[in-house]
């Protein structure tokens, strides 16, 4: 039952090998196209950018057109004045009445502060939307190098087991020629066991993390490029983590949309208190009214101020006003708690690219020291003077060390644009550099 099992995760593993390898470029294009999560960000501005009209409107003339068209029909009935009789009459009439009006604002100071904070909505709603083209980065590229973290592993455990495999088969030989102990062959018969399950763990791994970059780009991806081998990455410029972190203190685009929330909560004030104001409008109507039957028509032309002035609403717009104190009170704090997380990013990602770049330094120099203790581990092996064990481990060590290089590489590429995203920087062409490390 497992070997079909086996068969089907290997193969679905393995199943675009022989397809043209995907770039990051290429991968960050398909998830502009599909990403569900940025679409709806796209459309969230779309919206957002209505604002600013709509606010506009209440400050322009609202002119409106009513009118009704009625039959009437009956009779009347009335005493004659000399006989006494009564006179029954019909009345049949049909009534046209149209009216048409105009009312622009001349003083409303709430539909003013509504207009200012129109404008300060729409600029959210483009902070918020360059906030999410810069998530989309991120979540990209995180993804992309989840897949080739995952790849790494298993072709590092891959190696591992060949290598495994090699020891074990050598170690039953020995034991047969007698020049070793059975203990040496359980040894790499243990050894193989462990490296077989680390494998069907490094292949469902790495399903896991196709299937979470499908989930980004809205398909199954194809073979991803690989970094190339011996790859520099540069260093964040500016060198020190004091630029960066005011530059996330004051672009981040989070903050910036907090500041705007601000700005809005003072007018959300101004535009509360404007409910003790007086307001006034310039009104002007044409109307007309005509009976046909009655023979009766009047038509009428009209234009004046109107105006009305607030005395008592209960305290509604007291409460208000205290209301809306305390909303800006929060979204003071709420700007205050964004910008110094959006700092604390920027300084977490300097120091985890800076060390990151100290550890792939290390890491290169202990893959040249691993590689040279496995060969020396072998040829003390094949003398003598190692037994199976020694080999086993040296090999362990060194493709630990390769998957730790690889892991280290990843981080330090990605702590580079998570600390352009909180720096408020980051944008798609600094995808370009990045693209240029893989292999083509």
């Amino acid at each position: 039952m497992q070997r079909p099992l086996i068969a089907v995760l290997i193969t679905s593993a393995f199943l675009t090998l022989n397809a043209q390898a995907a770039d990051l470029i290429q991968v960050y294009q398909q998830a502009l196209a599909n990403d569900a999560t940025y679409a709806s960000a796209r459309s969230s501005l779309a919206a957002g950018q209505e604002r600013i009209t709509q606010g506009r409107s209440v400050l322009l003339p609202v002119i409106a057109a009513s009118g009704s068209s009625t039959r009437n029909s009956g009779d009347a009935t009335s005493a004659e004045f000399l006989t006494g009789n009564m006179i029954k009459n019909d009345v049949r009439n049909h009534a046209n009445t149209y009216t048409v009006s105009l009312s622009q604002p001349l003083f409303n100071w709430a539909a003013w502060e509504t207009y200012q904070q129109s404008k300060l909505s729409q600029a959210t709603a483009e902070a918020t939307f360059s906030q999410a083209q810069q998530d989309l980065i991120l979540r990209v590229a995180q993804a992309y190098f989840d897949v080739l973290t995952a790849q790494d592993n298993l072709t590092s455990t891959q190696a591992q087991k060949v290598a495994t495999t090699e020891q074990l088969a050598s170690a039953k030989r020995n034991f047969e020629v007698g020049t070793q102990t059975i203990t040496d062959t359980h040894e790499a018969q243990a050894a193989y066991d462990l490296v077989v399950a680390q494998e069907f763990a490094a292949i469902n791994d790495l399903e896991n993390r196709r299937t979470a970059l499908q989930v980004v780009i809205g398909q199954t991806p194809a073979t991803l490029a690989p970094l190339r081998t011996g790859v520099t990455i540069a260093p964040p410029s500016p060198a020190t983590a004091e630029p960066w972190i005011t530059s996330a203190e004051s672009q981040n685009y989070s903050v910036v949309a907090a500041g705007l929330n601000v700005e809005i909560a003072k007018r959300e004030i101004k535009r509360n208190r404007a409910g003790h104001l007086p307001t006034a409008n310039l009104v002007a109507s044409s109307s007309h009214n005509s009976v046909t039957g009655g023979g009766s028509t009047v038509n009428n032309n009209a234009i004046g101020v109107s105006w009305n002035i607030p005395i008592f609403n209960g305290f509604a717009i007291t409460s208000k006003v205290r209301e809306t104190i305390a909303l800006e009170d929060k979204a003071r704090n709420d700007l205050e708690a964004t910008r110094r997380a959006a700092a604390q990013n920027a300084r977490q990602a300097f120091l985890g690219m800076n060390s990151g770049l100290a550890q792939v330094k290390a890491l290169e120099a202990a893959e040249v020291s691993s590689k040279s203790s496995l060969e020396s581990n072998k040829l003390g092996y094949q003398v003598g003077v190692r037994i199976n064990i020694d080999v086993l481990n040296a090999q362990k060590l060194l493709y630990s060390t390769q998957k730790d290089l690889s892991k280290a590489r990843y981080d330090t590429i990605m702590n580079g644009l998570r600390l352009k995203s909180a720096a408020g920087s980051l944008k798609e062409e600094d995808l370009a550099p990045i693209n240029a490390l893989l292999q083509h």
